[in-house]
């Protein structure tokens, strides 16, 4: 009896344990996030409300700098997770913080492009959905791997939708990825919440591995929630 209680309560100490490195994991996940937000939203100020912003567009448009910012964060998260084993946590923090700029001076033309009151309503929707399904993704016991799956190549489809829509120029087709789009990174976030749940269970923060991990994660959610905002505001009528 004593031996079988000993097995039982170091069996229970370790699942306290996970459970601990696991909450730990997830915060520090969401500090990077929070960080990179914060980033982006300062840097998109500072080009809408200074003459920077002339650095991106031309009479005629953007500019090739402008293209090239609008562009060049695609090509870093591919690079970002292509060199994720390669790269040290100190260069994929520089990289990490480098792409938060990159994004936030090109989305600075949604300053110009609606009113802070339409502004402010998309994202206080989008705060809210995220947090939702953040708390969703945590608790759940349902395990969202399929789902996640789906949600993925759905993701794909939408991301060639877009760009056929960019020839058709079709506002119905448009107005079906802004819910579609919605849809998908709501769903998406659950799924990376409790993938990065897990990964909690495994991953140390302070270790090279687990601190590569962490920010890898922040960059998902991070890439959900601008994603997420940026579909709700086209539903959300109030153009300068």
């Amino acid at each position: 009896m004593n031996i079988e209680k000993n097995y039982n309560t170091s069996e229970s100490g370790v699942l306290t344990d996970e459970k601990a490195l696991s909450r730990k994991f997830v915060a520090n996940v969401f500090i990077w996030m929070f960080a990179g937000l914060l980033i982006t939203a300062s840097v998109a100020w500072l080009f809408a409300s200074s003459s920077l912003m002339s650095l991106l567009i031309s009479e005629t448009g953007f500019n090739l700098l402008g293209w090239l910012v609008i562009f060049s964060p695609f090509m870093m998260v591919i690079f970002m997770s292509v060199g994720l084993q390669r790269l040290s946590f100190v260069a994929l923090l520089t990289l990490f913080i480098v792409y938060t700029i990159l994004m936030g001076a090109s989305l600075s033309f949604i300053l110009w492009v609606y009113t802070q009151q339409t502004i402010a309503i998309a994202f206080i929707v989008s705060a809210s959905m995220f947090g939702v399904m953040a708390i969703a993704g945590y608790t759940t016991h349902t395990d969202l791997t399929k789902f996640g799956s789906l949600l993925f190549m759905a993701l794909i489809g939408l991301i060639i939708a877009s760009l056929t829509n960019l020839f058709m120029k079709s506002s119905g087709l448009e107005w079906i990825i802004s819910i579609a789009g919605v849809l998908i990174f709501t769903g998406l976030t659950a799924w990376d919440v409790q993938r990065m749940k897990r990964a909690g269970t495994t991953s140390v923060i302070g270790t090279e591995e687990g601190n590569k991990t962490a920010l890898m994660g922040a960059l998902s959610l991070y890439l959900n929630f601008i994603n997420l905002f940026l579909f709700l505001l086209r539903f959300v009528n109030g153009r300068n």
